[in-house]
């Protein structure tokens, strides 16, 4: 395949970084445009770092911003398009959430178009799929079964609207007169080095003497480690700019999952930290319907107090069915057309994960007991 370049937005977050620094290993690339609205200066030096062929340029500007996207597309070749507001808790706007996650994925669609780039890959969520409900079970699923969630919460509403923008502009016609060819991959929950979901907790068990937050321990979920997701968007640019593969993955979408052992959040948070001393919590937590109406009251007290004052529940119905529902996905669709397979495995991400852990136990002494266990 000739010369290419590769535009990556949300560049500067957890998986945008990840993408970047596996996109430095592809051959025939000659640039790689990383987008973001800000950019932490450990991570411009990271980038700069970078051992690569292909030009590393990084751009700050707003995926609102259509004049900064289409500077942006000008002369790719693909698209990958990670930027996102992740947020179960309801803590920021709706509005936000949904210009950001859905009008600025529709306004670099456009962008796409004006620019000619002919492949586009979205970076969906599992959350597009459910769960709807904690008693809903899904084990293995796959992409023939087309779940679809119903929660009218801002992120998955947001993302699934997003995804559906993204496949339908399949087959649009550029400027140029080429066409748009577009796919969406749907990662589990992912962690791994530097996740902001594995660092809220951590800190605050840290706080509390090493005791672990009891928040999904009735959920079955295959979280999927950081390295292999970004090794699936690669996969995806490769795919959709060959010429043989490139048919089967237009306008698909794929459940991008590992081989890491199904279990419970909680249990995942544990095993990932137990070495350095973290510990589950042994305090008695309610059965799942109590905390799924505790919810609804709360939610109803947040609801009837809007006119007056701005109430955060610290608990909502989407939350508690994210969190303790049965819901895993097989990746044999993306092993088939994309041709993947996770190149780190269980053993190799606990690891490099749990040293990741070490670090902040290091950062906050004094505040844990770090005997191994």
């Amino acid at each position: 395949m000739p010369g290419w370049s590769c535009l990556v937005t949300g560049a500067g977050g957890f998986l945008g970084q990840r993408v970047i620094c596996m996109l430095t290993q592809e051959e025939e690339l000659q640039e790689i445009r990383a987008l973001d609205k800000v950019f932490r200066p450990e991570t411009r030096e990271e980038f700069a770092k970078l051992q690569t062929k292909a030009k590393v340029t990084v751009l700050e500007g707003d995926i609102l911003d259509a004049q900064c996207l289409r500077r942006a597309c000008q002369g790719i070749s693909v698209v990958i398009h990670t930027a996102a507001v992740i947020d179960i808790s309801g803590v920021i706007p709706r509005q936000t959430i949904m210009d950001i996650n859905l009008k600025g994925t529709q306004k670099l669609l456009e962008a796409c178009v004006r620019a000619s780039v002919p492949a586009f890959i979205y970076t969906s969520s599992v959350d597009v799929a459910g769960p709807n409900s904690y008693k809903e079970i899904v084990l293995n699923g796959h992409e023939q079964e087309q779940h679809e969630n119903k929660w009218s919460d801002p992120y998955p509403y947001s993302k699934k609207m997003a995804e559906k923008a993204v496949l339908a502009a399949n087959g649009r016609t550029l400027k140029d007169g080429g066409t748009l060819h577009t796919c969406a991959l749907r990662p589990m929950y992912i962690y791994g080095e530097k996740s902001p979901f594995l660092s809220i907790p951590m800190i605050r068990a840290l706080k509390n003497n090493g005791t672990l937050d009891v928040w999904g321990k009735f959920s079955i979920a295959n979280p999927v480690y950081v390295g292999n997701v970004a090794w699936a968007h690669v996969l995806a640019a490769r795919g959709l700019r060959d010429p043989k593969k490139s048919p089967n993955i237009q306008g698909q979408f794929y459940y991008i999952s590992d081989d890491t052992p199904h279990q419970s959040y909680d249990d995942l948070n544990y095993n990932l930290s137990k070495k350095w001393g973290f510990h589950h919590s042994s305090s008695w937590s309610p059965p799942l319907p109590l905390l799924y109406w505790l919810a609804f009251l709360l939610e109803a007290v947040s609801f009837l107090l809007r006119p007056i004052f701005k109430y955060q529940p610290p608990l909502n119905r989407h939350r508690i069915t994210l969190s303790n529902s049965v819901f895993t996905f097989s990746y044999k669709k993306a092993q088939r057309d994309l041709g993947y397979e996770p190149p780190v495995s269980w053993e190799e991400a606990r690891e490099k994960t749990s040293e990741w852990i070490g670090s902040l136990v290091e950062q906050h002494k004094g505040t844990l007991n770090t005997k191994t266990q």
